[in-house]
């Protein structure tokens, strides 16, 4: 008990000392540190349990309320400590099985088999997580739309004056008559910012989604390889979604149409749930692929043709996830071993 308290509030304070220094610094150096800030908590979580967790965000968001603001602290345990305390709890939740679900469950003695939280079903977690998330930030961004739309005006406007090349004579140059930076119009501006509101949420859930699952996905390697992962690992390539999904990322499709907060709304969660299916396109490639020998060079192809193809590749791949939920690509396969528990395929 005594180190779960010592891991939950030593990964905490580590959280929140990296989500402050996020706030300073060069642009990437904080994406990166905003990024990974959850990996603590999930570290805690998955190591020691969920209660090991909450106190990771407890003791962080404290220490941030004592050197920032109440305000930050509300947004790191909101944004960040929250999310992973329910997802760690959601990972590591398991129940016994009768003998009939040994099997199923990886374990030859059926009196002690135990099922464990499917790890597809924390992906969608993750993607409602990620779309709420991008909702509560558009909410704070501005409190009906038109303010929202002068708050990403703004933005925009500030960003292109302060990166827009001007010029600044020395005594040795000399200023071309008449020059000066390019300048644009409120109608541009308006334009920009439009086309900026339409692609925020989706984006924004994209980008939450993301940071939550490849934090948990690197803590469960970490805590794998120290021996203190708190259940197996899954069958990263085997995932799949609960029914209702499919229908429920067409019926975000087809809100996104709508207009005010409900079109934004839906796009959060579209976005999160396209991720979601390009994740079950990659894991239909990584388990269809099992035991070929051309496997390694058809995946690192597949990888490297995405920044050749600007992102046509990842589209392809989700509509393979989809597709997925008709074909079952899988189940056609011949099958393939199972994957090493040492030896995660992902």
């Amino acid at each position: 008990m005594r180190t779960t308290y010592l891991a939950g509030v030593g990964l905490g304070l580590v959280a929140a000392v990296a989500f402050a220094s996020a706030t300073t610094g060069p642009l990437f150096a904080r994406f990166l540190l905003m990024f990974v800030t959850p990996l603590p908590i999930a570290l805690a979580g998955l190591g020691w349990g969920w209660r090991a967790a909450a106190l990771a965000g407890a003791a962080g968001s404290t220490l941030i309320l004592v050197i920032v603001s109440p305000a930050v602290a509300l947004a790191f345990l909101l944004t960040q400590a929250l999310p992973m305390v329910l997802l760690t709890y959601l990972a590591l939740l398991s129940r016994p099985l009768a003998e009939g679900g040994a099997a199923r469950a990886g374990n030859d003695d059926g009196a002690n088999a135990v099922e464990w939280y499917p790890a597809g079903r924390l992906v969608v977690w993750s993607a409602v997580i990620a779309g709420l998330m991008a909702i509560a930030m558009l909410m704070l961004m501005g409190g009906d739309l038109e303010a929202l739309r002068r708050a990403l005006a703004d933005f925009i406007k500030t960003t292109l004056e302060n990166s827009l090349p001007t010029f600044k004579p020395t005594n040795d140059s000399v200023v071309p008559q008449g020059a000066s930076p390019p300048q644009y119009s409120d109608a541009e501006i308006a334009a920009l910012s439009e086309i900026a509101l339409s692609a925020l949420p989706a984006a924004s859930a994209m980008s939450w989604m993301a940071s939550l699952l490849f934090n948990l996905w690197l803590a469960g390697r970490i805590t794998l390889a120290s021996g203190q992962l708190g259940r197996p690992w899954p069958d990263l390539a085997a995932i799949t979604y609960p029914v209702g999904t499919p229908l429920a990322f067409g019926a975000m499709l087809f809100a996104t149409m709508l207009t005010g907060y409900a079109g934004l709304a839906a796009s959060a969660f579209a976005g999160g749930l396209s991720v979601a299916y390009l994740l079950l396109g990659l894991a239909i490639l990584h388990f269809t692929t099992r035991g070929r020998p051309w496997r390694p060079f058809a995946l690192w192809a597949l990888y490297l043709s995405v920044p050749l193809t600007q992102f046509v590749t990842l589209i392809v791949i989700a509509m393979l996830g989809l597709a997925e939920t008709i074909l079952h690509l899988r189940a056609r396969s011949v099958a393939p071993p199972a994957s090493p528990p040492h030896h995660p395929d992902t």
